[in-house]
């Protein structure tokens, strides 16, 4: 689903970056500008957002493996 959203809204704005007509001075630098937004946001948040969450969820205090940790005592 991310990824098919991210694609839609960044064809969505295609035929104003390729504009030549009246006022195509000002939309083709911001529809430039979103559509890099919109696939840069869509990567970081698929491929850094992910392994910033496994590099900083790790916890240093205990050595035990996350499936133990979370069972918790019995």
């Amino acid at each position: 689903p991310v990824l098919m959203t991210a694609l839609v809204a960044s064809l969505g704005f295609v035929p104003m970056a390729l504009n030549t007509g009246i006022g195509s001075e000002v939309q083709r630098p911001l529809a430039t500008v979103v559509i890099g937004g919109i696939i840069s946001a869509t990567l970081l948040t698929l491929f850094v957002l992910p392994v910033l969450y496994a590099w900083f969820g790790r916890s240093r205090s205990s050595p035990l493996p996350l499936a133990t940790r979370l069972e918790g005592p019995e």
